[in-house]
């Protein structure tokens, strides 16, 4: 996934490909999500903090300029740290 230098970037890019729904999500210090899954496909870019994400098994630490992906109706668990995160989010319905 291409990283972007800015919301408006990461959004028209998100626009190109179909209909989505494109955020800043922010979370809170050393908040923790169990394992959940979502209607949508989410493609993201972190800004600021720590976050792992436990997706298949496996559990990612993401940070500054780390992108991810996540399949609608996949099963996984979020872990923020202790400065929180921020991150731009596309959800593709």
């Amino acid at each position: 996934m291409t990283v972007y230098d800015s919301f408006e970037a990461f959004k028209a890019a998100a626009e190109q490909q179909g209909p989505c729904e494109v955020l800043v999500r922010e979370w809170a210090p050393n908040h923790e999500v169990p394992e959940h899954e979502h209607p949508f496909d989410v493609q993201a870019q972190m800004l600021s903090g720590d976050f792992w994400l436990t997706l298949n098994g496996q559990t990612r630490h993401l940070r500054v300029g780390d992108t991810f992906e996540v399949p609608r109706h996949t099963p996984h668990a979020e872990k923020y740290g202790p400065q929180g995160a921020v991150f731009w989010a596309a959800r593709k319905h």
